[in-house]
């Protein structure tokens, strides 16, 4: 594509966009239009279908029904999986990252197929546990990213198959909700995580990174460090309530 201009798909804003995650669109916007990079934003509806020529997908979180209604419409269109195929960079965030593996326990308690866009499978935990709270995680070393911090609110059980590997892990929090300790998922340019924050903002070294496999080039660094001061204040507030 080059660092030029870039096309970023929203995908179902009225059945996925809970917790802020919208302000995921957001930052990743912004931060490559402050690089002057030209951006055409692709909001899909449920009632659309999916465009094949992105170059970043975003998905955000829902509840249950509207989950397993977002699915359903997935499965029968080929946009998002002929994209990803072809090589555009996608981050889902939790009921969007159950979606893109291989199954999630669905509002009627039953089995729903994913996308199989992640190696990744989702289940329910014990009844009465439910994952809500603030997330530190360290992020595997080969993505090169710093520390991740965003909340949680989720019943979900997810665990890594061997096409994927884990996000991160967890330092504060419980991410995955397998009890070992994982967040998130990844494999090629798809990202699953379970972090609202929006994790976008919270975390725009994770935008930069779908920016960088979008372009296919280096960015050019920001000098706004203002988030900096934000992220470290954020990360010393979780840390501290965590020590006591």
């Amino acid at each position: 594509m080059g660092e030029s201009r870039l096309r970023l798909v929203w995908i179902y804003p009225d059945l996925l966009s809970t917790y802020g995650d919208q302000g995921n669109a957001l930052i990743v916007e912004r931060r490559a239009l402050m690089r002057g990079i030209e951006v055409e934003r692709v909001d899909v509806r449920s009632d659309q279908p999916v465009p094949t020529s992105g170059d970043i997908y975003l998905i955000g979180g829902g509840e249950d029904r509207p989950q397993r209604l977002a699915a359903e419409r997935l499965r029968r269109d080929p946009g998002l999986a002929t994209a990803v195929g072809a090589g555009a960079a996608l981050l889902a965030v939790c009921a969007g990252y159950q979606i893109i593996g291989t199954e999630f326990i669905d509002d009627l308690d039953q089995p729903e197929a994913g996308l199989g866009l992640l190696d990744v499978r989702s289940g329910r935990g014990a009844p009465g546990k439910r994952c809500v709270g603030e997330v530190l995680a360290e992020v595997d070393p080969a993505l090169g990213l710093p520390v991740l911090s965003g909340f949680e609110n989720h019943q979900g059980v997810t665990y890594v198959g061997p096409g994927a590997k884990p996000l991160a892990r967890v330092t504060h929090g419980n991410g995955n909700g397998t009890g070992d300790g994982t967040e998130g998922a990844y494999a090629g340019r798809v990202i699953g995580t379970y972090m609202h924050g929006p994790v976008m903002s919270r975390n725009p070294a994770l935008a930069d990174l779908l920016l960088t496999w979008a372009t296919g080039v280096p960015l050019t660094p920001l000098g706004d460090h203002w988030h900096e001061q934000l992220r470290s204040e954020r990360l010393r507030t979780v840390r501290a309530a965590a020590a006591n």
